[in-house]
């Protein structure tokens, strides 16, 4: 049963070195499309053809290359840009009878930005060149300290047709030892052809990054955020149900208008991945060969995906970026682009004129707030120095962040939801990662955030040893700083009450904790007591008992130690008194019958504003029951 893997390739190269020429002699297909190009005889805009190749070392195994043709002349750099940013291999052209030529070198300069590290070198029109050896030997000179060094170099004539097989078995060759597109499950479909069919509707087109899209699935457009579904998807010519990453792929969208609701440099994908940013922490880099230099505060255009967007950058250390250097800087954009944690970018000046740095994102939701401070340093040079290491990613969130939830964590990376999910079982066997309920947490941040609320209660239980325990809001409120939400707020609180702290409904306490009154309040508790006491079944009422706050403050630990009875909200007993009383009204009615309130005053020597509630509060305990007038014992 034969196989194939789907790759993308892009040429590469300056203006009228043969690009378009050789991938219609590799092809058949001619990438140019607009009657512009045919007439100036130059590619203008991306041009697209498909190639099949047989696998060297299995005729069942095959390749199917999507290969995007891009312009090579220095006005159309952007849309050059456009076509390679999600490629598998560049077939870099350069004409023998010119040799390495400026757009060479800017386009190989952007390659490596955008980090494609394999490449085959077509030298072309090679029946023009003079000296082919010295041809070969200047190219692979000018290859020297790239990413692209030891890449293949094949020489061609479209004319005659020499090395046109010899250029397929090297791709072949390439393709054998590069790894497939990933499928994380993060689907992405940056737009770079957006047009009308009549009869059909909207039909936009792009190569397919991170995941598979299906038809008839409900899609998302970035950076509107408008949502559609995909009526029809083809990908590579064919209907397909399904396509997957590393094809070219396009989609039949009725509803949208294209130009107005979908252009080109749009993204789209599923909504589940959230919104578009405009703030954006980055690493930056210029090559040791580039010429120009950056520098704090530039409006440049980043080039991303197939999109580009003006922006503002500063950097965090520095005040300039120059050829062979690396800095961390903040991107401020000036309008909303899609991007995930891990994506490179291009760097062009605003004019357009020239290509200044490459770099990666290792925060996509960055705060110009936040652009200094020792933490921020720590996270972004904590993700730099391993820019591909999911650990890296995973653990400098947590540490930055404290409590994630565990859906929400590296959503917006070039991670699958597996790998994250592996990632942090092995932490939480190793101890580095805490989880907590639907949260996770880094085991420091995590141990000190508990440390912090046990001192907070003990804190409490000193200040206020009269209280049972500190309210569950105003501990809530103590650690708001550090709770990203009140989930991980609950599952602190579960995880307190496992050992050493116990939650009695709104209130938590130490288990050891026992309600005692300050050496202020014992004096007039004293006080309470006695005159509780004077007249045990007639008391004062509540606001003579208690005048004053720290009356009142007492008054309540009595009632919650037990040691009082609040009856109702005039009316305070002594515990033992409302004990006696109750005695004794059951007493008196089980040897004289039912009673009246008067009856019961008199037996008790009191008063009806102390009988009346009581006798209410002894229904409502279930002792009594009125009948008319009278109280009757309840069986």
């Amino acid at each position: 049963m034969s196989s194939v893997q789907h790759f993308i390739v892009a040429t590469a190269g300056h203006v009228d070195h043969g690009k378009s020429a050789l991938v219609k002699a590799l092809t058949g297909t001619d990438p140019d499309r607009l009657p512009e190009e045919k007439l100036r005889g130059i590619t203008i805009d991306l041009g697209f053809a498909n190639l099949e190749l047989t696998s060297p070392a299995d005729p069942l195994f095959s390749f199917h290359l999507g290969i995007v043709d891009v312009p090579g002349h220095e006005d159309f750099v952007r849309n050059m840009v456009a076509g390679v940013g999600s490629i598998d291999v560049a077939l870099l052209i350069v004409a023998a009878d010119d040799g390495w030529m400026p757009q060479t070198e800017e386009h190989l300069q952007i390659l490596a930005y955008l980090g494609v590290s394999r490449a085959v070198v077509a030298l072309t029109k090679i029946d023009l060149a003079p000296d082919e050896a010295g041809a070969i030997g200047a190219v692979r000179e000018r290859l020297r300290g790239t990413p692209f060094s030891d890449a293949p170099i094949v020489p061609t004539s479209v004319i005659s047709g020499r090395g046109l097989d010899e250029l397929k078995t090297a791709l072949a060759n390439v393709l054998l030892n590069t790894a497939p597109p990933r499928d994380v499950g993060k689907p992405r479909l940056p737009v770079d052809r957006v047009f009308n069919l009549q009869g059909i509707g909207t039909v936009v087109t792009g190569t397919l990054t991170g995941g598979a899209l299906r038809r008839g699935q409900n899609i998302a457009i970035q950076p509107s955020g408008k949502l559609a579904r995909a009526r029809t998807i083809q990908s590579h010519n064919r209907n397909v149900e399904i396509s997957g990453p590393g094809t070219r792929t396009a989609l039949n969208i009725p509803n949208l208008i294209p130009h107005q609701d979908i252009r080109r440099g749009d993204v789209v994908t599923l909504a589940e991945f959230g919104e578009a940013g405009s703030v954006l922490d980055v690493l930056l880099e210029i090559l040791p060969r580039a010429k120009r230099t950056l520098k704090q505060d530039a409006r440049v255009r980043i080039h991303h995906g197939s999109g580009d967007v003006a922006a503002r950058v500063a950097f965090f250390t520095t005040k300039k970026l120059a050829a062979g250097e690396r800095a961390l800087a903040q991107l401020r954009l000036e309008a909303p682009a899609f991007v995930f944690a891990g994506d490179r970018f291009v760097v062009r000046d605003w004019a357009e004129q020239n290509t200044l740095a490459g770099g990666i994102v290792l925060d996509e939701q960055a705060s110009s707030a936040m652009l200094h401070g020792d933490a921020r340093a720590i996270f972004l040079t904590q993700r730099a120095g391993s820019p591909e290491d999911i650990q890296a990613y995973l653990i400098s969130q947590l540490q930055r962040d404290g409590a994630v939830r565990r859906s929400g964590l590296l959503r917006k990376s070039r991670f699958s939801d597996e790998e994250i999910s592996a990632a942090i079982s092995r932490f939480i066997a190793n101890g580095e990662i805490a989880a907590i309920g639907e949260f996770v947490a880094a085991a420091a941040k995590w141990n000190s955030l508990r440390r912090r609320a046990s001192e907070a209660i003990d804190e409490w239980h000193r200040a206020h040893s009269e209280k049972d325990g500190i309210a569950l809001t105003d501990l809530q409120a103590i650690l708001e700083a550090d709770l990203p939400s009140s989930g991980v707020f609950d599952g602190l609180v579960s995880e307190l009450t496992k050992r050493d702290f116990v939650r009695a409904g709104a209130v938590i306490r130490r288990v050891s904790h026992r309600p005692a009154l300050t050496p202020a309040l014992q004096a007039v508790a004293s006080k309470l007591r006695a005159d509780l006491a004077a007249k045990p079944y007639d008391p004062p009422s509540r606001n003579q008992l208690a005048p004053d706050p720290i009356a009142q403050q007492a008054l309540r630990f009595l009632i919650k130690a037990g040691e009082a009875i609040e009856i109702d909200e005039e009316v305070v007993m002594a515990a033992e008194h409302f004990k006696r009383a109750t005695d004794l009204i059951r007493e008196f009615i089980r040897a004289r019958g039912p009673a009246t309130v008067s009856d019961l005053r008199q037996m008790l020597g009191s008063t009806r504003r102390v009988t009346l509630p009581l006798l209410v509060r002894m229904d409502r305990d279930g002792v009594t029951s009125r009948q008319g007038d009278k109280r009757i014992l309840r069986q």
